[in-house]
């Protein structure tokens, strides 16, 4: 039997990675607030939302749109577009009300990665993540 795990450490990143995770951040959170928008316009305009299969094949235009977005982590955007396709998955089940917007001044910001081919490694006091390279980080606790 399988069992994910999920950790959560406090990470000190030097100059380069902050702006890098703050980039990771802000596109995340454009992505969600972009397909957002497109969920409510189509079910005004048909009665019917999007799908996660539909918003992530839209994603590749999306890029090429909007150059920066080859900038951060691939797997941070697509997991926005299913974070967004949850919450309307718990709203259509009326477990939750209606997702909203992402604002900037929210003090809370994070993105979300998965580990995929061995991506995402410990090694030391040091976490290896898409994109940032090596991170150093309070190792308060093993990493199984």
């Amino acid at each position: 039997m399988i069992i994910n795990k999920a950790y959560k450490f406090r990470i000190y990143s030097n100059q380069a990675q902050a702006i890098l995770i703050n980039k990771t951040i802000g596109c995340s959170r454009f992505v969600f607030n972009h397909f957002l928008s497109l969920w409510d316009h189509a079910y005004k305009d048909t009665g019917k939302g999007l799908t996660y299969g539909t918003c992530s094949a839209k994603l590749p235009a999306m890029k090429k749109e909007f150059v920066w977005l080859k900038e951060v982590d691939s797997i941070a955007i697509q997991s926005s577009v299913r974070n967004l396709a949850d919450a309307y998955t718990r709203f259509f089940k009326k477990q939750n009300s209606a997702p909203r917007f992402k604002s900037k001044k929210n003090n809370v910001q994070s993105y979300t990665t998965k580990q995929t081919n061995e991506n995402i490694a410990v090694v030391g006091n040091k976490i290896k993540l898409p994109k940032l390279g090596l991170v150093r980080f309070a190792k308060s606790r093993e990493v199984e």
